[in-house]
């Protein structure tokens, strides 16, 4: 396939290939279904974090080209921000400040390149062998149970408007199918900031001031060692989301992605490594705009061009960024209720679609140490580095698994 050429198909088709487009009016349309899709998700992790909304829009836009330029404009996929990211960037923040989060989101990046440039040479055996699912599930299940006492404490700070966002949230699951039903968090969270208007919870002060065309406001990293084991799990996290949706989108088009796993891997490292050098968050592929192309059968990759300029656009609307920024703690309570808890469930998924046997004692040990581990947020102190709940929980996985593993190993070979 030419590089940013796609052979125009008739809308009668009944699949449209990544190689292929409708016409540019309808792809527009697509284009910016995909960007309804990643929206409420993207914005809710730098509103979450404290990091300017606009400036992870902007960078979640530019990250989607680089996507497509370097897997060779062949692997459809939005680059937003990612969950994995939350919880480690919010315990740097606290401890070293802003800076040291956004070098740690730096490291992210540099270290998803390199294990994307391993991928690329010598292929995906030795991360199998190395995170095989009982640990991934592990980490990411662990990740997102952590988060649960910030939830908590959003929620409390405005109940009424979290209650109706969360009920808006799941009846809006359970009722609608297709775009919609797909749109529910966006959606409740919308309908939750209207209430809260209502409600005189929103200050609407920075909104009014805020100019309508601008650059979004950019930060400068820093690096401190003692952040940096909070971010190893989210490098995990983001290895298997990246994995997993390359799989996804191959199985839907009839394609074998797989020799472009680690291109998509050093992708969205590079990515990241752009965000956190200018102040935004890290990012990964999408799942909802996986569901907008299951559901429309379109995986052409100029729908994606198309939502990537979207974005950049919105990015450089300063209003739009001070409109996100005023969502109150009780929307974001609502919504980060069922968003924490998904990245929770997410991981027992891992384990049920991988068939991991809990009746052996090595995936029983593995899961149920670094969940209480992570639950709990057990600290440990090691010089300047400090060790939290997430990061000793994902090396308590690889330790038990391995340890278990080759200890078994031992004993059958006397």
């Amino acid at each position: 396939m030419t590089m940013l050429r796609w052979k125009y198909v008739g809308p009668d088709a009944d699949v449209v290939a990544p190689d292929e487009r409708l016409s540019w009016p309808r792809t527009l349309g697509i284009g910016s279904q995909h960007v309804v899709a990643m929206f409420g998700a993207t914005f809710l992790v730098p509103v979450l974090t404290g990091f300017p909304p606009a400036t992870t829009l902007l960078f979640s836009g530019v990250g989607t080209i680089l996507f497509l330029l370097i897997t060779g404009n062949r692997l459809p996929s939005y680059l937003g921000s990612s969950f994995s990211v939350i919880a480690p960037v919010t315990a740097a923040v606290a401890s070293q400040g802003t800076g040291s989060a956004l070098g740690g989101l730096v490291a992210v990046g540099l270290l998803l390149i390199l294990i994307g440039a391993v991928v690329h040479l010598v292929g995906t055996r030795w991360l199998d062998l190395t995170l095989p699912p009982v640990v991934t599930g592990a980490i990411v299940a662990l990740i997102g149970f952590n988060l649960a006492p910030a939830a908590k404490n959003n929620f409390e700070e405005g109940p009424l408007v979290g209650l109706v966002t969360l009920v808006l949230l799941v009846g809006a699951l359970a009722f609608f199918r297709g775009l919609i039903g797909r749109l529910a968090i966006f959606l409740a969270v919308v309908i939750g900031y209207l209430l809260a208007l209502a409600l005189g919870e929103v200050d609407t002060a920075p909104i009014a001031a805020a100019a309508w065309i601008g650059l979004p406001e950019f930060q400068t990293p820093t690096f401190s060692l003692a952040v940096l084991p909070l971010f190893l799990p989210a490098v995990i996290a983001l290895v298997a989301e990246n994995i997993g949706h390359v799989k996804s989108v191959g199985q839907m088009t009839g394609t074998d992605l797989d020799p472009m796993m680690g291109r998509a891997l050093a992708a969205d490292g590079v990515a990241t490594v752009l965000a956190g050098a200018g102040g935004g968050s890290a990012t990964t592929t999408y799942a909802e705009n996986i569901g907008v192309m299951a559901a429309t059968r379109i995986y052409s990759t100029a729908a994606y061009w198309v939502a990537a300029v979207v974005a950049i656009g919105l990015s450089l609307c300063p209003k739009v960024g001070a409109t996100i920024s005023a969502i109150p703690p009780g929307v974001l309570g609502g919504a980060t209720i069922v968003l924490y808890g998904l990245v929770g469930v997410l991981g027992i998924r891992i384990w049920l679609t991988n068939h991991v046997d809990f009746a052996k004692p090595v995936n029983q040990m593995t899961a149920a140490i670094p969940l209480i581990i992570g639950i709990a947020d057990f600290t440990w102190q090691a010089g300047s580095l400090t060790f939290t709940g997430i990061s000793l929980g994902a090396i308590a996985a690889l330790v038990v698994y391995h340890g278990m593993t080759g200890l078994s190993a031992i004993r059958r070979a006397r």
